[in-house]
């Protein structure tokens, strides 16, 4: 099963961010978005991926966008830097997941719903902050992990999973003493992601103490919205619904709000 040895092996094994793409980034924060397609230009694999990813039909565009200018144009700020934080997570997603049934494609699909609905709801609660809207992109790096901690020791999770009925991260917590969330953290310190954006998915797990008001508030929100996603069809059946606990008691005063919300925006899609 998972050790800790296994654990500070795979963080030691992650690279540091490219230069590149924190120059790029660092060019966004500044809202300098025409140096920051200069500079993401020079990248292949970053262009490629920008474009997959901005003319995925959730983002909604009408006609193929292939300049990159003129998708951080279109993009903005914010969502140029959670589209780059985005691709950051797709350099730690395996080339073939081992326990979650994905492919590239699906793992694209989630990171752009889950950055739409996150930006809905931002827009809902009246919040504007650049990092806030780029929290949504760490989340993902937490079922990367999973994956690839659990993908190896398959059976043995499985047959854990069938006597003790446990999600993932609580398993990985009773093994290490150390959560998925936990792991995110260390990532986004090792990548330079600022700590307001790692401290609001932490909280995300709807586990964390001590947060301030407003952290409590949008960790609430970021675990329904997870949660949201994670019951699709396509999400059940590639087995991530069994990703973390889902917390009642943390979120129910937001509930019916979070329905609203999601209501109204597949209404108006």
């Amino acid at each position: 099963m998972v050790t800790n040895e296994e654990i500070a092996h795979y963080i030691h094994s992650i690279p540091p961010a490219p230069t590149i793409i924190q120059e790029t980034i660092q060019f966004v924060r500044n809202g300098d978005l025409v140096k920051a397609a200069k500079c993401a230009d020079e990248d292949p694999a970053l262009k490629l991926y920008l474009r997959t990813l901005v003319n995925r039909a959730v983002y909604g565009f009408r006609n193929e966008v292939h300049d990159v200018s003129q998708i951080f144009g279109i993009l903005g700020i914010s969502t140029a830097q959670q589209v780059l934080y985005h691709y950051l997570m797709t350099l730690l997603a395996p080339k073939k997941w081992k326990l979650f049934h994905l492919d590239n494609h699906t793992f694209y699909d989630l990171q752009a719903s889950l950055s739409r609905n996150w930006g809905k709801i931002l827009h809902h609660l009246g919040v504007l902050d650049h990092d806030t809207a780029s929290a949504i992109t760490l989340l993902p790096a937490s079922i990367i992990i999973c994956d690839a901690l659990f993908g190896s020791h398959k059976s043995e999770v499985e047959q854990l999973r069938s006597v003790k009925a446990l999600d993932y991260n609580t398993i990985l917590s009773r093994l290490s003493g150390q959560s998925l969330f936990d792991l995110s953290s260390q990532i986004a310190e090792k990548w330079e992601i600022p700590s307001t954006i790692s401290r609001i998915v932490h909280a995300a797990s709807g586990l964390d103490r001590d947060l301030s008001e407003n952290e409590h508030v949008l960790a609430q929100w970021m675990h329904l919205l997870l949660f949201f996603e994670l019951s699709k069809g396509l999400y059940v059946q590639a087995g991530l619904n069994e990703f973390i606990d889902f917390q009642i008691d943390f979120v129910s005063d937001i509930y019916e709000s979070f329905v609203q919300v999601m209501e109204y925006n597949e209404s108006n899609r």
